[in-house]
C-alpha cells in the first residue's frame, strides 16, 4: 500500500503541464479529498484518497470460508471498518453546455477509467468446530484492488472558482476476488486555481 501512496504522490508532478489544477471534497462511495488537473482542454488526471466502506456480509463471508484460521473453523460473525481508499483515474470531458440551453457558467460531461486501493480491517469471531463454546477472534486486513470506470457532469460556475459535479461508476477488482464489481457513485465540489 506505501507503494501505490509513493506512486500517487510522485504522479503529482503531472500538474506542472496542466492547463487548470482543482482540489475538493467528494462524498459518496468513497468519500474523498480529490485533485484534479487538466492534462489538456479533454482530458483530465485525478487521484483520490479517502475512506471507502465496507463490502456487504455475504463477500466478507466468503472470505472467510475460503481462508479458514483452522480447518473445522465455524463462522460466527464479523466486524469492518477503518476503510482506506486510493483512486488514479483519466477522464474524457465534452462540454455539453448548448445542449441544455444553460447560459451562465459551463457544464462538462465525463467518462473515464483508473485503478483503485481499498483496504478494510476485518474482525472474525469463530469457534475451532461447530460444537465448541468457547469464540476466538481474528484480525485481518482485506486489501481490494481493481478497475474502475465511471461517468458524470461537472457545472463550472462562470464567476466563481468553484465546480461542482455528480458521478456514478463501477470497480470490479482484479485482486483479492477477481470479477466482483461494487456500486460507486458521490457528489462534490472543487475549488480551481
Amino acid at each position: 500500500m506505501k507503494k501505490i501512496l509513493l506512486l500517487f504522490v510522485l504522479s503529482l508532478p503531472i500538474a506542472a503541464f496542466a492547463q487548470e489544477q482543482s482540489i475538493g471534497l467528494r462524498i459518496g462511495e468513497p468519500i474523498s479529498i480529490t485533485y484534479k488537473t487538466f492534462l489538456d482542454d479533454k482530458i483530465s488526471f485525478e487521484g483520490m484518497i479517502g475512506r471507502g466502506s465496507a463490502n456487504s456480509s455475504a463477500y466478507y463471508r466468503k472470505v472467510f470460508d475460503s481462508n479458514r484460521p483452522s480447518p473445522e473453523a465455524f463462522y460466527l460473525n464479523h466486524s469492518a471498518g477503518g476503510g482506506v481508499s486510493f483512486n488514479g483515474r483519466v477522464a474524457y470531458h465534452e462540454d455539453v453546455t448548448a445542449e441544455f440551453d444553460i447560459t451562465e457558467g459551463n457544464l462538462l460531461a465525463f467518462g473515464g477509467a483508473g485503478l483503485q486501493l481499498r483496504s478494510i480491517n476485518v474482525e472474525y469471531a469463530y469457534q475451532e468446530t461447530a460444537d465448541v463454546t468457547a469464540v476466538f477472534y481474528e484480525s485481518k486486513n482485506n486489501i481490494d484492488f481493481g478497475l474502475e470506470v465511471f461517468g458524470g457532469g461537472e457545472y463550472y460556475f462562470e464567476d466563481q472558482p468553484v465546480s461542482v459535479f455528480a458521478e456514478l461508476g463501477l470497480m470490479m477488482e482484479i485482486a483479492d476476488r477477481p470479477g466482483h464489481v461494487k456500486l460507486q457513485g458521490g457528489i462534490g465540489a472543487r475549488y480551481h486555481f
